[in-house]
């Protein structure tokens, strides 16, 4: 199989979908990797490192588009890549189409085999190629919060840990995921006093029994959100549900009963984020104020840290890349239920029940598409 990677185009995305090490994987297996000239340059891989690995270089998108089988990306394509695909090519990436009408309809319009990474499943609900980079965008959201915060970027001036005498910042993380967990273990370690809530009571016995209650866990529900969201100096936003929206867990009249000069941090801004006031936003103009409160709603916050990112994200993947080239599409899902809980959409049909949902489309099971 051909497998092409090309140059990510969203604002400020620095990541490339496929590492050196991978491309040597998959040209030992006997396939062709595509590069396009520059893709890893904004992961400091140097290009060399790809040709050395037996890759080949590409001039163009349009040419790398065309001429590969399957299409490895890290996020989904931008409206100015809809035209590059085609019918029967393989597109595996981040998708979020229950956030995206238009993508969902171009992959339909187009016939397009698109594979998300966010909604390959284990039979334990794990999601094994989401996993990395929510830990990354967990970790990385207490940092941004605590830069957000002082003064100079339109916070109160709290800092994060406090002082001795005086207290440190209230973080506040909605789910207890991979995301949530992550976002939680990095705000106590800057010292700050931090509040987990969530539905699931395992989720939060586990964080309360590794942290032994140096991280408050709380249930969720109304009455408490509306009061920790009120006394927090930090929110961060984490709950996920595989493939579908997020739910709305905070509503604008909670934003605007925070202090002035608080952050909130919506990380599930890619599945249309879980805080009312919510809106996408980029790296190149990140934030925006309601009610006073500074938002933070990046959609591809792992970006700014691309090599890490890159490394973690093509450990994941690879595996499943190698398997679909080398069984194909079809074989591959047949022998691993979790990678066709992957498949979104298939021969201009929407086989992910929460995207038809979500957009209200018809939603064809994937054996009743021809696969499985």
């Amino acid at each position: 199989m051909i497998v092409g990677v090309p140059k990510e185009l969203k604002d400020n995305e620095y990541r490339v979908a496929l590492t050196p090490e991978g491309a040597r994987e998959l040209t030992r297996a006997g396939h062709e990797v595509l590069i396009e000239d520059g893709a890893g340059e904004g992961s400091s891989i140097p290009q060399q490192r790809y040709e050395r690995a037996g890759a080949d270089v590409v001039g163009g998108a349009d040419e790398l588009w065309s001429s590969s089988d399957m299409i490895l990306k890290v996020k989904e394509p931008i409206p100015e890549e809809y035209p590059r695909l085609r019918e029967g090519q393989i597109l595996f990436t981040y998708l979020h189409l229950a956030a995206s009408a238009d993508l969902t309809k171009t992959l339909l319009e187009r016939k397009v085999s698109a594979v998300a990474y966010e909604t390959v499943q284990l039979p334990d609900g794990r999601l094994p190629l989401l996993a990395p980079m929510s830990e990354i965008a967990g970790r990385m959201a207490p940092h941004v919060a605590a830069r957000l915060l002082e003064k100079e970027y339109g916070g109160r001036g709290v800092l994060m840990g406090g002082v001795s005498g005086v207290r440190p910042a209230r973080v506040l993380v909605l789910g207890a995921g991979m995301a949530g967990s992550n976002a939680a273990v990095i705000a106590a370690g800057m010292e700050a006093e931090v509040l987990v809530v969530d539905k699931n009571l395992d989720k939060l016995r586990f964080v309360d029994t590794i942290h032994r209650g140096r991280i408050t866990t709380l249930m969720s529900d109304q009455l408490t959100l509306e009061q920790r969201v009120r006394d927090a100096d930090v929110v961060i936003g984490a709950v996920l549900i595989p493939g579908a929206r997020a739910p709305k867990l905070v509503s604008e009249e909670m934003v605007a009963s925070m202090r002035a000069g608080s952050v909130v941090i919506d990380v599930a801004i890619d599945q249309g984020g879980c805080i009312e006031t919510a809106r996408m936003t980029t790296h190149s103009d990140p934030t925006y104020v309601v009610h006073g409160v500074v938002h933070y709603c990046v959609g591809n916050m792992p970006g700014a840290v691309p090599n890490t990112s890159t490394y973690a994200l093509t450990n994941v993947t690879l595996p499943y890349a190698l398997d679909v080239a080398t069984k194909g599409l079809e074989q591959a899902v047949r022998e691993d239920p979790a990678l066709a809980l992957g498949v979104n959409a298939y021969a201009g049909a929407l086989t992910s029940d929460a995207v038809a949902e979500a957009h209200d489309v018809a939603y064809t099971p994937l054996a009743d598409a021809g696969v499985g």
